[in-house]
């Protein structure tokens, strides 16, 4: 879990990889149920209608796989139904990150949505962040990956996934 550019469908990728599991972008999923994209969803049917499909592109993805590697969308805390149901039944990663990191990412990605266009865009983060932090921290593992490079990131994830699974067993 984490915002837009704290590097999970990166960091997602290359940890399913490593452990040898199914890697599920939960963003395609919701599409795939939908039929049409994310934005598609927002702007046609609504914010209600676009959480009711992510909350069942995660109970679809949690029932077909055992294990697997998910990456969130950003906003999925913000459903208290959806983030519960994640929590409960899987092991949770906050990848965090700096705000300048998280928006010169997204910017670096030739991100166009309203967030990397806005003038008031790191205000717009930084209040994202802050109100979204108290959900983020209830993950059971925390990553920061401000300031380090991919493989030091990936190192970090993959050194406290590894770990929580050795206590998992």
């Amino acid at each position: 879990i984490g915002l837009r550019g704290a590097g999970k469908s990166t960091l997602g990728q290359m940890l399913a990889d490593d452990l040898e599991m199914p890697f599920i972008e939960l963003s395609r999923e919701i599409e795939k149920i939908a039929g049409c994209s994310v934005r598609e969803i927002h702007d046609l049917y609504g914010t209600n209608a676009y959480r009711r499909y992510e909350r069942r592109a995660l109970e679809e993805t949690v029932q077909i796989y055992g294990e697997v590697v998910i990456a969130t969308p950003g906003g999925i805390v913000s459903d208290p139904a959806t983030f519960n149901q994640l929590l409960a039944h899987c092991t949770t990663v906050w990848l965090q990150a700096a705000p300048e990191e998280h928006m010169g990412r997204v910017a670096a990605q030739g991100d166009t949505r309203p967030m990397a266009a806005s003038k008031e865009a790191m205000d717009d983060l930084r209040r994202i962040l802050s109100g979204r932090a108290a959900f983020y921290s209830k993950a059971d593992i925390s990553v920061d990956t401000s300031g380090q490079d991919m493989a030091r990131s990936f190192d970090l994830l993959r050194t406290a996934v590894r770990e929580a699974m050795s206590h998992a067993d």
